[in-house]
């Protein structure tokens, strides 16, 4: 199948309705910590699904179970429709599961050639004379390159004299070239600024209306709101809640995201020390905020 044809298959498949990854309600433990608890979350065809949560709320676990780099202690995985176990992250790119994260997207010190087709070098010659076909492997990267608005003069130029968003650009591009259906982006954004950001959320816009199913996560509602259609919150390991765009405004996603009761205490708390500070009182003779969290004979908390 080629390049287009892949893509022109993926787009009719944006009006299908059943997902094409799906986790039911999934858990995690490590130990006697519970990582997740009963999580779910599906991505469709053409659809991006915005996994928001703050620090420690279980993101990076359910990546890791969809990406299969840990199995699910409970609960189901499915694409489209048929129950499926992941055995490792290769079976999951093989499956079509192809997952960008943010800091091991691409190799720095490697060209763009290099970075492109790493792990799915093309060759040419055979037997002992098989090697790389560098000027063929050159001329796909530039154009791909190309079609996402990134011009590169010299395929050979280093990964690491890129922007951070042309690079986390060039890791999406390389998995929908190699045929992902599904695209996992681990807080692609987090670490660029305004104008590298746009770059990422432009292609991710751009994957969607090829009809990929796309899982953004991300911590900034910012970057989110603009091209999720859907949002999927986690909160200390559990869901809460699913919403379809239009469902939920960014102050409700905010408070969902902090813990609804936590984030309105701690507003209150700030903004009574608003009032203190404008009044002239002296806030840094407040008694400091102790970790109650009870620990154990060395120190640590006690699980």
């Amino acid at each position: 199948m080629t390049q287009n044809t892949a893509g022109t298959a993926r787009a009719s498949a944006a009006r299908s309705d059943t997902p094409v990854l799906e986790a039911r309600n999934v858990s995690k433990y490590f130990g006697r910590v519970i990582a997740l608890k009963d999580v779910s979350l599906a991505v469709r065809p053409g659809e991006v699904n915005c996994l928001l949560g703050d620090n420690g709320a279980g993101k990076s676990t359910l990546i890791k179970i969809l990406s299969g780099v840990h199995g699910p202690d409970e609960g189901t995985l499915l694409m489209d429709g048929q129950e499926i176990r992941i055995s490792s992250p290769r079976d999951a790119l093989n499956r079509g599961i192809a997952t960008v994260y943010q800091d091991l997207s691409v190799l720095p010190l490697m060209s763009i050639t290099r970075n492109f087709f790493l792990g799915s070098e093309p060759t040419r010659g055979w037997g002992p004379f098989k090697r790389f076909d560098l000027n063929a492997s050159s001329k796909i990267a530039v154009e791909q390159m190309r079609e996402i608005g990134i011009e590169v003069r010299d395929s050979g130029q280093l990964v690491g004299t890129l922007s951070g968003g042309e690079r986390q650009t060039l890791a999406i591009a390389r998995a929908e070239y190699f045929g992902a259906k599904v695209l996992i982006l681990d807080e692609p954004t987090s670490a660029l600024g305004v104008k590298e950001a746009a770059i990422v959320l432009r292609h991710v816009i751009r994957a969607r209306s090829k009809g990929l199913g796309v899982i953004f996560i991300t911590h900034n509602v910012q970057h989110a709101l603009p091209v999720g259609d859907v949002f999927t919150i986690l909160a200390q390991g559990k869901l809460e809640g699913t919403f379809r765009k239009g469902e939920v405004d960014m102050q409700s996603l905010l408070k969902l995201m902090g813990g609804g009761s936590e984030l309105d205490d701690l507003e209150a708390e700030l903004d009574e020390l608003a009032r203190e500070a404008a009044a002239g009182e002296d806030i840094s003779a407040l008694p400091p905020v102790l970790d109650e969290t009870p620990t154990g004979t060395h120190g640590f908390p006690t699980i």
